[in-house]
């Protein structure tokens, strides 16, 4: 069964229990009322009782129509001078349900009408002291009348409340699954960017080296076995790295919120590594890791690490020069060679190298400019905060 079907059935359920109650309390006020006065059982006063409980059945459908026959059907019964059960009685359900349904007004209007008359009608009529009018009997069905139209708002203003809690819980959970999201999307590119880096790099100088070696096997044996321990490093390297990122993927990340496993500091072994390939690197490095925040450091050996690397597979340079430091509280960086001055091949077919890098330095609050020099060559330059807020 549906929610919506166990709801209508509920309502249902609710309404005909309303229904039985309003005529069963006004069927036993007009048996205590014949009892009281000694005189024989009035069928039609029984027949205004049932029909007063039964009009409430159509309360969800047309409760304006309900109030304005339960108000008529109080003047009617009264007209016929059936046995008394107050005026404020047989109307006080359907004030109720016009309040919950969010007819307050109607509500406030039809129960102060039938206040009104009845209090009118019994100033005229009635033989009784003025004070017992205007006090006992009055207050009592003033306060029956209140009570009805004030316990139906009070329903309905606790079940809005109820239907916000519930869409404000929906919202926040809409959120958070959100930004669980968009959080897992920034750590699957944080290990894309950390992958690309650190495996792109090693790869390029192995192959270079395994290039020298196949060329000089059977030629030049001792040159082969440099380039093959060469590569032997730089794979072992490159393995210590991939187990050193595992595990910190696999652990909590650090204070600073960053996955990085090297710094400025690693640079000298970078620049060695280049050196070997054949590339001549001049490195002036004015800038400490301990100057840094942990993200810029890490952020400012990757941009160095994957120009370095663009160089070697792209740029067919034979010198590059890296500078790197830190001015009126900004981390700047130049990495610039004197090979073609293209990058078409660096990030062609959906590479990351300088996507990468200018996504790492926006984050951080930087920019990243990669062009042709003026003269020969390329030139990469970032400048970003030394220190993050």
């Amino acid at each position: 069964m549906t929610t919506a079907r166990r709801e209508r059935r509920r309502s249902a359920l609710v309404d005909a229990l309303l229904a039985v109650g309003v005529a069963a309390v006004l069927s036993t006020v007009i048996a205590l009322s014949h009892a009281a006065a000694a005189t024989p059982p009035d069928p039609l006063a029984y027949v205004f009782a049932c029909g007063f409980g039964a009009v409430l059945l159509l309360r969800r459908i047309a409760p304006v129509l309900v109030l304005l026959v339960s108000v008529l059907g109080t003047f009617g019964y009264y007209i016929l001078d059936l046995s008394p059960i107050g005026v404020a009685l047989p109307v006080v359900a359907a004030l109720f349900s016009a309040a919950e349904l969010g007819l307050t007004r109607w509500a406030v209007g039809a129960g102060a009408v039938v206040f009104a008359v009845s209090l009118y009608f019994r100033l005229r009529d009635a033989e009784a002291p003025l004070g017992d009018l205007l006090g006992y009997d009055a207050v009592s069905n003033l306060a029956l009348i209140a009570a009805g139209v004030a316990l139906g708002y009070s329903v309905r203003a606790r079940r809005i409340r109820s239907a916000q809690q519930a869409e404000i819980s929906r919202l926040t959970e809409e959120q958070i699954a959100r930004e669980a999201a968009s959080q897992m999307q920034t750590e699957r590119e944080s290990i894309s960017r950390e992958l690309h880096d650190t495996i792109g790099h090693t790869m390029s100088v192995i192959s270079l080296h395994a290039g020298v070696g196949s060329e000089a096997v059977g030629r030049d044996d001792r040159a082969a076995g440099d380039a093959f321990d060469r590569i032997r490093a730089a794979s072992t390297r490159s393995l210590h790295e991939l187990r050193a990122m595992v595990r910190i993927l696999r652990s909590a990340s650090g204070p600073d919120g960053t996955t990085g496993v090297h710094s400025l500091s690693a640079v000298p072994d970078l620049v060695d590594a280049a050196s070997a390939t054949g590339l001549e690197v001049t490195v002036d490095v004015s800038a400490a890791p301990s100057e840094l925040a942990a993200p810029v450091d890490a952020a400012a050996y990757r941009v160095i690490q994957e120009s370095i690397t663009n160089i070697i597979r792209h740029a067919g340079a034979t010198r590059a020069r890296v500078r790197v430091d830190i001015s009126e509280g900004m981390l700047r960086i130049s990495v610039t060679d004197n090979g073609r001055g293209t990058t078409d091949a660096g990030d062609a077919a959906g590479g990351y190298g300088l996507a990468g890098m200018s996504e790492r330095v926006r984050l951080l609050g930087g920019t990243l400019t990669a062009r042709p020099s003026a003269v020969s060559g390329f030139s990469v330059e970032a400048t970003m905060p030394a220190r993050l807020p």
